[in-house]
C-alpha cells in the first residue's frame, strides 16, 4: 500500500495549510480531495490509500482548509468563505506544480468546485461531487445548523464515537463500529488532555447565524460549466441536503454524468465503504 507524506503550504495571506500526499511517486493525473464545512483531510484517509494503491496508482492530495485540522486558524474569521477557500486550493496545486487534476469535493468542497468552474475551469479534468449539487435543500442546511456546536464534549475517543452514532446513526445504518471510531478520530483532536472539535469555532458560529428563511440561490449556471467534464455525483441514501429530484435534474442537464447512491448513508457519505471507492476509482480511470 502506498505511503503518505505531509506538507504545510503557505497561501498568499500567510496561513499554512496542512496537505497530505498519498502515492507521491505515482504518475498520471493527480486526485485532489476537498472536505466539507468543518472537516479536514482525514475524511479522505481510507479512499486516498485505496486510490494510491493497485490497481489505480494515483497520486492523491488531500487538503485541510484554513481553520480545519492542523491548518492555521484565520485571525480574520470573515475570510472563511468559499471564494477565499477556492483561491487556497489553486495556491496549493500551483505550489505542487499541478496544472490540472481530478477532484473529489465533499459538501462544501463540491461548492468550491462550482466556483473553480468559473475561475479555473481548465484546472479540472474529472470531478466527483459527494452529496452536493446545484440545489441545497433547506431541511439539510437546518439539520447541519442544529448539530454544529451543540454536541456535548466527549471524554474519550470511544465516547466521541458514541456521541456521533447517537446524533447520526439513524441516517448511517451502514457504518460499522470501526467506521464510527474512525469518524471520531477525524473530527476530534486531543488538546491539553481534552478532546475538542478539530475546527475553528468561528466556522460553526457563522453557519449557525446564516438566515435560511429564503433558502440559498441555486448554482445551475455554475453546474452548466461542467458540461465538457466527466462528472460523478454520489448521493447519500438518507441525505437531506441533496435530493433525488436534484440528482435527476443533474442527469437531465449533463449527458455524461454518472450518479450513484450510497446505501445506508446520509450527509455526507464515507467514500471507502460498500464498494464506493472502487466505483469512484473506476470512474476516474475512464
Amino acid at each position: 500500500m502506498a505511503g503518505s507524506i505531509d506538507r504545510f503550504i503557505t497561501v498568499p495571506d500567510g496561513l499554512k495549510l496542512h496537505v497530505r500526499i498519498h502515492g507521491a511517486e505515482n504518475d498520471g493525473t493527480p486526485v485532489v480531495c476537498l472536505p466539507g464545512l468543518t472537516r479536514n483531510l482525514l475524511d479522505f484517509e481510507d479512499i486516498a490509500r485505496l486510490l494510491a494503491g493497485p490497481p489505480y496508482h494515483r497520486r492523491v492530495i488531500a487538503i485541510s482548509p484554513r481553520g480545519r485540522g492542523l491548518s492555521d486558524r484565520d485571525p480574520q474569521p470573515e475570510r472563511y468563505t468559499i471564494p477565499v477557500e477556492a483561491g487556497d486550493v489553486i495556491s496549493v496545486i500551483d505550489q505542487l506544480r499541478i496544472e490540472s487534476g481530478d477532484f473529489i469535493g465533499t459538501s462544501r468542497g463540491g461548492l468550491i468546485l462550482h466556483v473553480l468552474a468559473m475561475t479555473h475551469h481548465e484546472r479540472i479534468e474529472r470531478l466527483v461531487l459527494n452529496d452536493i449539487g446545484p440545489v441545497l435543500e433547506v431541511e439539510g442546511l437546518r439539520q447541519i445548523q442544529g448539530y454544529l456546536g451543540n454536541r456535548r464534549a466527549p471524554t474519550s475517543f470511544g465516547d466521541a464515537a458514541d456521541i456521533l452514532r447517537a446524533t447520526h446513526g439513524v441516517e448511517f445504518p451502514a457504518l460499522s463500529d470501526e467506521d464510527w471510531a474512525g469518524m471520531a478520530r477525524a473530527l476530534y483532536r486531543e488538546v491539553d488532555g481534552q478532546l475538542v472539535a478539530d475546527f475553528d469555532p468561528y466556522i460553526a458560529e457563522q453557519f449557525r447565524a446564516a438566515d435560511l428563511s429564503q433558502g440559498l440561490p441555486d448554482l445551475w449556471p455554475q453546474f452548466a460549466l461542467f458540461a465538457d467534464k466527466r462528472v460523478m455525483v454520489v448521493r447519500g441514501e438518507h441525505s437531506r441536503l441533496l435530493s433525488r429530484e436534484t440528482v435527476d435534474e443533474m442527469i437531465r442537464r449533463h449527458s455524461r454524468l454518472a450518479a450513484i447512491e450510497a446505501e445506508g448513508q446520509g450527509h455526507a457519505p464515507l467514500l471507502h465503504i460498500r464498494g464506493l471507492a472502487d466505483e469512484i476509482g473506476d470512474f476516474l480511470q475512464r
